[in-house]
């Protein structure tokens, strides 16, 4: 019988070495934070980070750098005055700016199995230095290739024991393209549901793309 439950935290996360490349979904809205708590106890080190946005002060993913086991972000933008910001001032972080639409891109892209693609986005910017670009249709493109992550840190609404996930309202941002994107696929859902109870077009990530789920009531 397939059950992707774990009993808990440590047991979702165990195993997650350093160096690792993890995918931290949400958008504002979908973060999982109980899992990024859970990984700044667990203490892996050397990690890249993948995410919307560097963040604030405050929240999951300034508090998972400011224990410094984080050494590269990727993310879409950086506010300066966030503890991101000043990490990278001082040379603590190393940094790759890539727009939004491209990191969903490059995140789907992995899941899908595709080797790369040209985007118009970026490149007639300071992001094209160095890198291939070709014109397309009368427009320059350029180069970009997957992002995949040994990790995703999922978070769900709602989940049956095979791992089928609903994402509520705007939480669906980057959850499903990120699900697809990782070797292993870890999930803190709100609730769970007997199986055949999500409705087909409510299966927001099927439950081939995940690999464990954890219970987090709200």
């Amino acid at each position: 019988m397939i059950d992707k439950f774990v009993p808990d935290v440590p047991a979702a996360l165990a195993g997650i070495a350093d160096g690792a490349v993890i995918l931290m979904a949400g958008f504002g809205n979908g973060i999982p934070e109980t899992l990024v708590k859970g990984l700044v106890a667990q203490g892996a080190r050397n990690l890249t980070l993948v995410a919307n946005s560097g963040g604030r002060d405050t929240g999951p993913t300034a508090d998972i750098l400011a224990t410094g086991q984080v050494d590269k972000l990727i993310c879409s933008f950086v506010r300066p005055d966030s503890t991101a910001g000043r990490l990278f001032a001082a040379g603590k972080l190393e940094l790759e700016i890539v727009p939004q639409g491209t990191l969903a891109e490059r995140l789907r892209a992995a899941g899908a199995g595709i080797q790369a693609f040209y985007t118009p986005t970026g490149a007639d910017t300071l992001l094209a230095e160095g890198r291939e670009t070709r014109v397309i249709n009368g427009r320059n493109c350029l180069l970009e290739f997957p992002l995949r992550g040994d990790v995703a840190l999922i978070d769900a609404w709602e989940a049956d024991r095979w791992g089928n996930l609903t994402h509520r309202a705007s939480a669906r941002n980057f959850n499903p393209v990120m699900a697809m994107a990782a070797a292993l696929t870890v999930v803190q859902t709100r609730h769970i549901v007997p199986l055949g109870d999500i409705p087909p077009a409510n299966v927001h990530t099927p439950g081939v793309f995940v690999h464990r789920v954890v219970h987090v009531p709200e």
